[in-house]
């Protein structure tokens, strides 16, 4: 009977020596798992293939990474353009021709002798008078303040050209029953030492279109006067207007 009642517990005993060393196995496993992840992750290196880069590796020193710059291509600097008004038409020695006609259109060339001269020659210019070509520094129409001596004298006669196109009646022309043909106004006058416009001498193929002359140069504008050696002085401009009749 004693026998009997002490079987149990040698098997629970027995039992309890299995599951002790079920579980250190298990801790075992467990620790050898853990290890084996954490020096799998300190040997990944993720690298980036977009940026070459050249790695140099010596024992016992640190990793040095040499990045290759990019070689970027130095912007281009735009030249600065010279100022050159456009619509500037320039006849002989630097004087503005105004041509108020289509020049798309054949233009049929006349006799210059053919034209019919309403007033006589001109007068000889005084000494006090200076060509607007020779001017050192040119009078100013409105709208050109503040530019270089060349930039001005180009300016103004890119304003006048508007000017003439804008104010001269091209129709009067076609109304007067000339020739078919190229015509030319001839005019000049004096921008004196004050700014204004005097002295106008004009040439032209009818009594009408002079007439049509003298009243578009009275509406110009006053001028900032023209200077010679810092000294205002009159200056004679002249004016070519050529034009065609059908």
């Amino acid at each position: 009977m004693n026998n009997s009642k002490k079987l149990p517990t040698k098997q629970l005993e027995k039992f309890s020596t299995i599951f002790t060393q079920l579980g250190l196995v298990l801790v075992l496993f467990i620790v050898y798992i853990t290890l084996e992840h954490e020096t799998l992750q300190k040997q990944l290196a993720i690298l980036d293939e977009d940026i070459p880069e050249r790695i140099f590796i010596e024992p016992d020193q640190d990793v040095i990474v040499i990045k290759e710059p990019k070689n970027e291509p130095t912007p281009e600097v735009p030249q600065q353009q010279p100022f050159i008004p456009d619509e500037v038409v320039k006849g002989d020695n630097d004087i503005i021709e105004t041509v108020i006609d289509d020049p798309s259109e054949d233009i049929v060339e006349i006799d210059p002798e053919d034209i019919i001269e309403v007033d006589e020659g001109y007068d000889i210019k005084p000494e006090d008078e200076v060509d607007f070509i020779r001017i050192e520094n040119a009078p100013v129409f409105k709208g050109c303040e503040g530019l270089s001596k060349e930039e001005n004298k180009i300016c103004f006669d890119k304003k006048m050209k508007r000017f003439v196109q804008r104010n001269f009646d091209l129709n009067l022309a076609n109304e007067l029953g000339l020739n078919s043909g190229k015509y030319r106004i001839s005019t000049e006058f004096i921008i004196d030492a004050k700014g204004n416009v005097v002295d106008v001498k004009i040439r032209a193929p009818h009594p009408k279109l002079k007439k049509e002359t003298d009243k578009m140069i009275n509406k110009l504008p006053h001028f900032t006067p023209g200077k010679q050696r810092n000294k205002p002085v009159k200056v004679r401009y002249t004016l070519p207007i050529t034009f065609r009749v059908d």
